[in-house]
């Protein structure tokens, strides 16, 4: 999947973004920068300038991480050989921004959801994390900043906003493949009347559990609140079992940006298992 998605990427980068000068965020927008400027490979800037930081990260982050990363890294440099003589996909900018930006976000994603990096500024933005508490997402946007303001100086400031455009689409892609389209949690609380009938449904039907929690509303007076998770495709089910057991329950439906533990029934496969027999 490592190897898919630095392809996925490299193909965005050359068929994309380099033909209209649009720069993708950290080493590789450095890269893309010098290409324009010297011609060199960008394939060999992007292993040139990556070393240095998978050096600094190699003691600090574990040497799994390290590995996946040179790893894809490596692959990734292939991938922009092999994809520099192909046609270009477009020039038109704004479908360049678009299709890139998606493109790119998906391959990079795919290598992120999998433990590698493609990126050495991502390292060290993780490495000031742990030594010093800044946030990862806005020391790489800083860094990022920083890039699309030289690229304004050097190509022209609507290459620079182009570049930023195209760096949100590819963050906001790179969230949902790096956390699953479909499988993204969602957190639901419920308030009801008819708690156990309705975390007992939740749990047959979709394999869910429930906590249960007392609770007293300022005018209704007791209630039972539900609280479970459960992901995106459920989310009509769990509506349609609510709405059976109690058309007067009130719930609140949330994102959940991780889960640690289980939520998946293994019980109840049990029991479907007895039923059929």
């Amino acid at each position: 999947m490592i190897a898919i998605g630095t392809a996925i990427a490299a193909f965005a980068i050359e068929e994309f973004l380099v033909p209209c000068t649009i720069l993708d965020g950290g080493v590789i927008g450095i890269g893309i920068m010098i290409n324009n400027l010297t011609h060199i490979s960008l394939s060999i800037l992007t292993i040139v300038f990556n070393l240095p930081f998978l050096l600094i990260g190699s003691r600090k982050l574990g040497m799994k991480f390290i590995l996946k990363s040179a790893y894809a890294m490596i692959l990734f440099s292939v991938f922009l050989e092999v994809f520099a003589p192909w046609v270009n996909a477009t020039e038109e900018y704004l479908l360049a921004v678009s299709f890139g930006g998606v493109i790119l976000g998906s391959g990079v994603g795919l290598v992120i959801r999998h433990g590698g990096c493609l990126d050495g500024t991502e390292t060290v933005a993780i490495l000031l994390n742990r030594k010093f508490n800044l946030p990862v997402g806005q020391t790489v946007l800083g860094f990022n900043v920083l890039i699309y303001a030289a690229a304004g100086f050097l190509f022209g400031f609507d290459r620079a906003m182009y570049s930023l455009l195209t760096y949100i689409i590819t963050s906001k892609v790179i969230d949902l493949v790096e956390n699953g389209l479909f499988e993204q949690a969602k957190a639901a609380m419920i308030i009801t009347n008819e708690g156990e009938e309705i975390a007992d449904k939740i749990y047959r039907q979709l394999g869910r559990t429930v906590t249960i929690l007392e609770g007293k509303g300022l005018i209704s007076g007791e209630k039972v609140v539900l609280y479970c998770v459960l992901n995106r495709l459920e989310i009509y089910e769990l509506k349609k079992i609510i709405k059976e057991a109690d058309t007067s329950a009130f719930i609140a439906i949330s994102d959940v940006s991780e889960i640690i533990g289980t939520h998946i029934k293994k019980k109840a496969e049990e029991n479907e298992k007895s039923d059929s027999i």
